[in-house]
């Protein structure tokens, strides 16, 4: 049997080997822009993130590079060369730019990233990270975040530099820091944040320092802006592995204070099941929910899976039989929802989707074996709109029952919904109810201009379009001017 330094050597061969191919399929475009560089004068390395994908061999068409060069000098290089320049990242001395380069007879375009030297250290009184450009490739790489990151290889020349030893740390699978944990989360707090959303995306262990340093720094994090932790969750849920990195920003503490809602869930109890805990069946569902996806990750779905149950604290009531129910804790937890992601500063429309889904992830229980009539299915369908789909899929997630028969019987149930909804769709237009007379011929029968009674005439052959299902056209007229003799 081998021992652990042979396992560790073939590893590392692995690696290594991984990393030549990736660093060839990628030659092209990187050396000649080294040499641009070299001709200026300057320095170019293939940095970060792009080195450790590169040695995993996942290295995509995003590439980044540091230099020497100065970021007006990195403009001068680079606009006669590139396809495309843009200087949003300027400031924190980073030139973007955009390169069509054919490889293999293939056509490729790559999105490249060129920074400066640099380093980078948080004021504690301030939100934004204080920028000064550094002189080294070895200056540069130590106020990097991990290991695993703080890797470069210098270019034409095709050097490896690895001061930190983040090549053994990628073949061990193991999250460092460069430097000490404290110093590196003092610079920026939010790489304690990366750190569970690496361990997240790369399926990797982070050191026992590292989560103690997280531990006792935890309330740091709140010194980041709202945006930046917001981004940095959602690379987060949208990884590989969530349920890892949200479980450490869980147990270090740093999501009571980025998302407090998520370990609340720990002191709960289901109202089905009054022995599981929330948070552990919150986690599942995420699982359950990733599994359903179809088109890839669904950022949409995976934060409704994630804050479903948040209302369960708010409402958790003991009722005289010793069950724990949570009655409106979906209303409540819609509710959460919104401000949550309000604070966060999600977009209106996504903050709009997730707490929807929060709100009706529990409609389906009403269903029973399908006692609904086809005026409820309809309101079901209509009110979910054009998040039915991942409505079917967040419901049939948020079943975790061991009892195999429940289960059984609750996707039978919910099939026979789907069935129902499908057949309702080949008779009627499902996906768009509305009234069988719009606006201008309820105004035109009516004899009558805009203003109000034209919405409540509307409302009422909606409702009527949801009970009976569409109306013959003289049928809807008829009901039109029923009503309407009614309103005096």
């Amino acid at each position: 049997m081998p021992n652990a330094n042979e396992d560790n050597l073939s590893a590392l061969s692995q690696v290594q080997h991984r990393a030549v191919n990736e660093l060839l399929r990628v030659a092209p475009v990187a050396d000649d822009l080294a040499r641009r560089f070299q001709e200026a004068g300057f320095s170019l390395a293939l940095v970060g993130g792009s080195v450790r994908d590169a040695l995993l061999g996942r290295l995509g068409n995003d590439l980044d590079f540091t230099t020497d060069a100065r970021p007006e000098d990195v403009l001068k290089i680079v606009r006669p060369w590139a396809d495309s320049v843009w200087e949003v990242g300027i400031a924190f001395g980073t030139v973007g730019l955009q390169k069509e380069v054919r490889v293999e007879g293939v056509d490729r375009c790559f999105q490249i990233e060129v920074t400066t030297y640099r380093s980078e250290a948080y004021d504690r009184t301030s939100r934004k990270p204080e920028v000064s450009y550094g002189d080294s490739i070895e200056q540069d790489l130590v106020r990097r975040d991990f290991t695993v990151n703080a890797m470069a290889v210098a270019l034409p020349q095709n050097e490896f530099i690895d001061p930190h030893g983040g090549l053994g740390d990628l073949a061990a699978r193991v999250l460092r820091t460069p430097g000490t944990p404290e110093e590196s989360f003092s610079d920026d707090p939010l790489r304690m944040m990366r750190a569970a959303r690496f361990a997240a995306q790369l399926d990797f262990e982070v050191a026992p320092e590292v989560v103690t340093a997280m531990t006792e720094m935890a309330g740091r994090i709140e010194i980041v802006s709202a945006e930046r932790v917001r981004d940095e969750l959602n690379k987060l849920i949208l990884s590989t592995h969530p349920r890892k990195g949200l479980a450490l920003l869980a147990d270090t503490g740093i999501a009571g204070h980025v998302l407090p809602e998520l370990p609340a869930l720990r002191l709960e109890s289901d109202e089905h099941h009054r022995h599981k805990d929330v948070y552990e069946h919150t986690l599942i569902v995420l699982e359950q929910a990733i599994d359903l996806e179809e088109d890839g990750p669904d950022l949409v779905l995976r934060l409704a899976a994630l804050l479903h149950d948040i209302g369960k604290p708010r409402t958790r009531r003991f009722e005289k039989d010793g069950r724990v129910s949570f009655h409106h804790h979906e209303v409540v937890g819609a509710k959460m929802t919104k401000k949550r992601m309000t604070a966060l500063k999600y977009s209106n429309e996504l903050v709009k989707d997730v707490s929807r889904l929060v709100e009706l992830h529990l409609r389906f229980h009403g269903y029973g074996m399908g006692e609904w009539t086809d005026s409820a299915v309809r309101r079901y369908v209509r009110d979910a709109g054009p998040l039915l789909d991942r409505l079917h899929k967040l419901t049939r997630s948020d079943c975790t029952t061991r009892n195999k028969r429940k289960a059984a019987s609750l996707s039978r149930a919910y099939d026979g919904l789907e069935e129902r909804i499908a057949q309702l769709k080949e008779k009627e237009q499902l996906d768009a109810i509305r009234p069988d007379l719009d606006g201008n011929q309820i105004m035109e029968i009516l004899g009558i201009g805009p203003g109000p009674a034209i919405g409540n005439a509307y409302k009422h052959l909606l409702e009527l379009r949801l009970e009976h299902g569409p109306m013959e056209h003289d049928a809807a007229v008829t009901a039109l001017k029923q009503w309407w003799s009614e309103q005096g």
